[in-house]
């Protein structure tokens, strides 16, 4: 920490910590009067005066530091007694009080502030979000804690312990299988998070944004279901098209990240293809999303980080490994270029996923080429779905996916 020369450390440290408990009393002053308006123990000066005691005591000696906290820790205990029999059983003061008493030890011991100024942003941060993290745990179902927990000691446990030999028939690890699908399945719970707790119910075309980062073919079914369901026409049915064609252009950013992760050489071969495409989808749905309409969006619900969903993911990305090695083995780029177009109508993931992490017998121009034509026929799969669930309503949204999706696959044939 840089300081003037004729300042002394100590006393710079000492104003700090004096600074920090006297605004941590004021913040716990202010959420008392809104939330909790009873009389409670300490005020602002209170704290101001037990930071000081704290960082006193610590530079005196380490015994007398922890005499004057279990001293403090017996007072709020009478206290606490009293408090009890009115039914408030909260040891909200007690917890602040304690980290306040720790700034002066914290500050001399890291020689730096960061400690006592990033726990007071998050009593700060806390105090003040209070009832909206009640709200989002509120409506956060009990699966997808359990889903949630289940994954993390999947990925957290069993994949450090996984093989990191490869597998002569297909060429790469278990470890790197599994690798493949926790990255995978973290991004798309990542938006479907931010989708459903972060940016719910603030349009269609933040949901196509969202969705579209995780599963964009889900993603235009919902959004063709709704265009039906509500019948819309006019500025809704515009809004509802931009929302699906906005999708697409995630897609396109969702699949040149990946490569960026997997294999950053095959990522830059296509980068210039998938930003200009994901530009053109921006465009076009900027032309058609109108302002100024008041929306209900929906959001595909289903978690996008279901442990079976994981294991199908895995399976299905070995069998596009052996079926892509096959390919390639017999009929070489000419045949990748068709596979590559067939498996567009199915999910692109896991077949985008062994070209960027297997070893072939084809060029990094091949692999580009690939991952391009597929993106292009998935353009048009959400095409036929855009008009089959909307029953044609959504047929502005179904005719650019395909136009997009032709132009794609025309500059994937000529990579």
């Amino acid at each position: 920490m840089n300081t003037l020369s004729f300042i002394p450390q100590d006393l710079v440290y000492f104003f700090i910590v004096v600074a920090l408990s006297f605004l941590v009393g004021l913040e716990l002053k202010a959420y008392r009067l809104h939330k909790e308006p009873k009389p409670h123990l300490g005020s602002a000066r209170t704290y101001t005066f037990i930071g000081i005691i704290g960082f006193v005591f610590y530079k005196i000696s380490l015994n007398l530091y922890i005499t004057g906290f279990i001293t403090l820790s017996v007072l709020y205990a009478i206290h606490y007694y009293f408090k009890n029999e009115e039914q408030r059983t909260s040891i909200l003061s007690f917890l602040i009080m304690a980290i306040v008493y720790s700034f002066g030890a914290l500050i001399n011991i890291y020689q730096n502030i960061w400690m006592p100024a990033l726990l007071f942003v998050l009593i700060v941060f806390i105090l003040n979000y209070k009832s909206y993290l009640g709200r989002a745990l509120n409506e956060i179902n009990e699966k997808e804690f359990e889903t949630l927990g289940k994954f993390v000691l999947l990925s957290a446990v069993i994949l450090p312990i996984l093989p990191n030999t490869p597998i002569k028939t297909i060429g790469i690890s278990p470890f790197k299988i599994w690798l493949v699908v926790v990255v995978i399945s973290a991004i798309s719970y990542g938006s479907y998070l931010a989708q459903k707790f972060i940016f719910k119910n603030k349009g269609y075309l933040l949901t196509g944004i969202f969705g579209g980062l995780y599963s964009s073919t889900a993603t235009t079914v919902v959004l063709s279901k709704k265009a039906l369901s509500i019948n819309a026409s006019g500025n809704i049915l515009s809004i509802i098209n931009s929302a699906i064609i906005i999708a697409t252009s995630m897609m396109y950013l969702r699949l040149l990240v990946i490569a960026f992760i997997f294999n950053s050489e095959v990522a830059r071969k296509i980068l210039i293809p998938m930003v200009l495409f994901a530009l053109i989808g921006v465009i076009i749905s900027f032309f058609l999303y109108k302002k100024n309409v008041a929306t209900d969006a929906p959001i595909d619900d289903r978690n996008p980080l279901e442990l079976g969903t994981a294991f199908v993911f895995a399976f299905l990305f070995v069998a596009m490994m052996v079926i892509t090695h096959y390919v390639t083995s017999h009929f070489g780029n000419v045949g990748l270029k068709i596979l590559s177009f067939i498996i567009g109508f199915t999910d692109i993931d896991p077949f985008v996923l062994s070209l960027l992490t297997g070893k072939f017998h084809i060029t990094l121009n091949d692999i580009a080429s690939a991952i391009v034509i597929a993106a292009g026929s998935n353009d048009i799969l959400k095409a036929i779905y855009a008009l089959v669930f909307s029953k044609k309503i959504a047929k502005t949204s179904a005719f650019w996916l395909f136009v997009l999706g032709v132009l794609t696959i025309i500059y994937g044939l000529l990579f």
